[in-house]
């Protein structure tokens, strides 16, 4: 299952906010992407799920064109997405919520169970409003609810905000477990050292464009491609 992105224009209303992008994520493989803030990175991950109409170009996900379906069907083909921050129904249950994720692609509870042992917290929170859930658990939450969607591409934007670092340490862990799973994920965080801890390959955005494409060891050994892209210094 690869996802492919060959020259996608994308537009806010009158505005150009992805030019050219192409791009591919393979099975279990993890692409970060890094910029600054309004390089298009969130537009990037809503035009593939059909939320922002892709103005031009290709994108294709095991073959089929994306552009061609409505943003309802897009989960349902195995993408989901873990949005900037969480978007929980606070006034449910962790397991309403989970149960959410579940119905997108009629999971039963042996996709259930499968998540909730990559989350064992979650587990002894079940009958908790996941709004009075930690902001650590709630990140837990809002991931587990979109694997409960059984995805073999998983979308995250920024997972990391407001997490302390041994809560990024799991955040991280559950990704590469994942990526043993053989599920795709394209992560845009703005945290670069844990971007270049488990993705295998980096894109850099700016202005909508994709101006760098390459390994964490390769990013890592340039750091002016870094504080001129991304505004950080190694």
């Amino acid at each position: 299952m690869t996802l492919v992105l060959d020259r996608v224009e994308g537009y806010h209303g009158d505005v150009h906010v992805l030019r050219d992008v192409s791009l591919r994520v393979a099975a279990g493989e993890v692409v970060g992407v890094l910029g600054r803030n309004g390089a298009g990175k969130t537009t990037l991950l809503r035009t593939i799920l059909g939320l922002v109409p892709a103005r031009s170009g290709s994108i294709t996900f095991d073959g089929l064109e994306l552009t061609r379906l409505p943003p309802d069907e897009i989960p349902r083909r195995g993408i989901a997405y873990v949005p900037q921050g969480r978007r929980l129904f606070p006034d449910l249950t962790v397991a309403e919520n989970l149960r959410m994720g579940l119905w997108v692609r009629d999971g039963g509870p042996e996709t259930l169970e499968s998540v909730l042992d990559l989350f064992p917290v979650l587990r002894e929170r079940l009958g908790q409003r996941a709004g009075t859930l930690s902001g650590g658990e709630q990140q837990m939450l809002a991931t587990a609810r979109a694997l409960c969607a059984r995805p073999t591409l998983l979308l995250m934007d920024e997972p990391s905000e407001g997490l302390m670092p041994r809560l990024i340490d799991r955040l991280l862990d559950t990704v590469a477990a994942l990526r043993g799973r053989g599920v795709g994920t394209l992560l845009v965080e703005q945290k670069v050292d844990a971007v270049l801890r488990v993705a295998d390959r980096v894109v850099v955005m700016e202005t909508g464009r994709v101006v760098r494409e390459a390994t964490p060891a390769q990013l890592a050994a340039e750091p002016e491609v870094l504080l001129r892209h991304v505004g950080v210094r190694r």
